[in-house]
């Protein structure tokens, strides 16, 4: 099969998704009303309830929520072949991501722009709330250490990688000085400066890879690169927003989004043909990437492309204080996701484009990869184009960067380039995961800031140093554990459960909403995905335990696998139960805006 016609038919696809299921979901469902004001609106501060622009708001979330998972999941899942992951991919988003990060994006707005747990406790009760607290705290732990990993290594024992990452945190700090103490509110300038400093970085690459001296200096191993990895996350918490987060959120929208643009054309140019089979053996189990069988776990290690939980957390934190109109809901939510759902495509025909026994060389552990029975067949060439030993290097980021270079350097007045490419590729990902560090760092700090401020009120104070440096330590302290002493063959199986059981959680809270507002006939629209996701993620979360972890003797990824199931658990049965409670009203009540609901909440 040929690569552009995977590409052409997701085109398709997603832009028949949004004309028709998003848009009935958003008018018929939903029943989204201009002439109702937001949050932006009615609680306005200029802080964080800020009326933003529909296109500006876009490019906020999707830099938010599009981090490694759509990068790194698919280039994991090519292990089963291409055809698998390209179907969830184009079904989950359309039927269960784009219409996961709507209902929460329309659940917060109508919450005033409260957090996913808070909707919980009000919509199924105090009970429910408290514990997805908890749960939503270690999943977000999970997630952060997952995405991390990923960077680590792809980054370790690479100078011009690892030049090419680090330059992006300097840059984005001169960018937010610039715009906010320098010449403040010049964008235009900011964004000429980042973009001009970021090609002499990758210019300057091969130069400082040669230098023994130079590169020293930025070459690190697996751990010290796991440390330094939670370090920064740990100063991008505790630094003002506009100092380090704003301006790398914004120079990545564009970086993340024209990059997906070249490739897309790369790909119409070249034309590559499809070197992975459709379906590998590997389906049935005992592939050396992702330890289990396609059914589950292809659900779960594609975990951002076609649904994601983290999405959960950014559609009810930043993004619904600064919507609009209620009509902005479906563009912003199911729009960005599709657009999510193309970068996964991408990320998938990048990793099957690759000769099979390299992308097993590049993504298995070198003795793993010994017994598979193969040999590499273009790998040491690209690795001495590209300047760097590629065998080895598993994660899914390498592969993705090959993959990406080789179809770049395709293009006939671009030969010559793959080294280049392939460092652009690094940093482009990079970004992508740097920036759900940095937001998913600082959503975590505020999560815990909320729980020991209800034992110690102090901590509740948003500007007090001592409770900001104390919770971002402890935060970054935990995930940070966890890429430092894991890999990604036992992380990602974890983050991808966790991360979809969320994402389950969140379609579950969302229909009991739906059949609270009367909506019961369409609330199998958010029920179909929630229970199925629900099981599936259970299911995979047993095997992870009994197959992976257990035999390992890795006892407390067992433990936090068993703590996060059974807290879930907990926010299915209180939700099923509300269900019940609902579906015996018989008289609709009018709430305070005139329309007719099962039962009136506080919101």
């Amino acid at each position: 099969m040929n690569a552009l016609t995977l590409v052409f038919v997701a085109m398709l696809v997603f832009a028949i998704a949004y004309r028709f299921y998003g848009l009935f979901f958003a008018s018929k469902v939903l029943g989204l009303k201009a002439e109702r004001d937001t949050p932006a609106v009615t609680m306005a501060d200029g802080i964080d309830y800020v009326k933003t622009n529909k296109y500006v708001l876009f490019g906020h979330h999707f830099a938010a929520i599009a981090a490694a998972g759509p990068l790194i999941g698919p280039v994991l899942a090519a292990q089963f072949g291409y055809l698998p992951g390209a179907l969830w991919i184009l079904i989950g988003a359309v039927l269960a991501g784009g219409i996961h990060d709507t209902i929460v994006l329309f659940a917060s707005v109508r919450h005033k722009g409260r957090s996913l747990s808070r909707i919980a406790e009000s919509e199924i009760g105090k009970l429910c709330g408290g514990v997805a607290s908890v749960a939503f705290l270690f999943i977000l732990i999970l997630t952060l250490a997952g995405l991390s990993i990923a960077v680590v290594n792809a980054m370790f024992a690479s100078a011009w990688g690892t030049l090419m990452v680090f330059s992006t945190m300097p840059i984005a700090m001169l960018m937010g000085f610039w715009m906010h103490k320098i010449r403040p509110g010049d964008v235009a300038g900011a964004s000429v400066i980042g973009v001009v400093l970021l090609f002499l970085a990758l210019l300057a690459g091969p130069y400082v890879a040669a230098d023994p001296a130079l590169s020293s200096m930025f070459t690190f191993t697996k751990k010290q690169i796991s440390v330094i990895i939670p370090a920064y996350g740990f100063v991008a918490s505790v630094l003002p927003v506009w100092m380090l987060l704003c301006p790398r959120d914004y120079l990545s929208t564009y970086l993340k989004i024209g990059t997906i643009i070249i490739l897309a054309a790369g790909i119409f140019i070249v034309h590559p043909e499809f070197q992975m089979a459709a379906v590998t053996k590997y389906v049935g189990g005992g592939g050396p990437i992702i330890p289990g069988k396609v059914f589950p776990f292809v659900f779960i290690t594609i975990a951002c492309g076609a649904l994601s939980g983290f999405h959960a957390i950014i559609g009810s934190g930043t993004t619904p204080k600064m919507v609009g109109s209620e009509k902005d809901i479906l563009f912003i939510g199911y729009g960005a996701m599709l657009v999510e759902g193309f970068v996964a495509i991408m990320a998938l025909v990048a990793a099957c484009v690759l000769i099979p026994a390299d992308y097993f060389a590049i993504n298995a552990p070198p003795a793993v990869f010994q017994k598979l029975g193969m040999a590499t067949v273009n790998l040491p060439q690209l690795s001495l184009e590209v300047g760097e030993k590629l065998q080895g290097r598993p994660g899914g980021a390498v592969s993705l960067a090959v993959g990406m270079a080789y179809i770049f350097s395709s293009v006939p007045f671009m030969k010559g380039l793959m080294g280049y490419w392939y460092h652009f590729a690094i940093m482009f990902e990079a970004v992508f995961i740097l920036t759900a560090v940095d937001t998913g760092t600082r959503v975590g700090r505020f999560l815990l800031q909320e729980m020991i401020g209800k034992a110690i009120p102090k901590f509740l104070e948003k500007k007090w140093m001592p409770g900001i440096i104390i919770t971002s330590f402890l935060f970054t302290g935990s995930w940070g554990y966890l890429v430092y002493t894991g890999n990604i063959a036992t992380i990602w199986p974890l983050f991808g459960m966790s991360n979809q059981l969320l994402a389950s959680s969140a379609l579950i809270i969302g229909t009991t909403m739906l059949i609270r507002l009367g909506k019961a006939k369409y609330a199998w629209m958010t029920a179909v995905p929630g229970i199925f996701m629900s099981f599936v993620c259970l299911y995979a979360g047993y095997l992870n335990i009994a197959d992976n972890y257990l035999p390992k003797g890795l006892y407390v990824l067992t433990a936090l696998s068993a703590i996060i199931m059974a807290l879930m658990v907990v926010v299915f049965i209180t939700a099923f139960a509300k269900w019940y409670e609902l579906m015996q009203v018989t008289k609709p009540v009018a709430d305070k805006y005139g329309d007719l609901v099962l039962e009136v909440v506080e919101e």
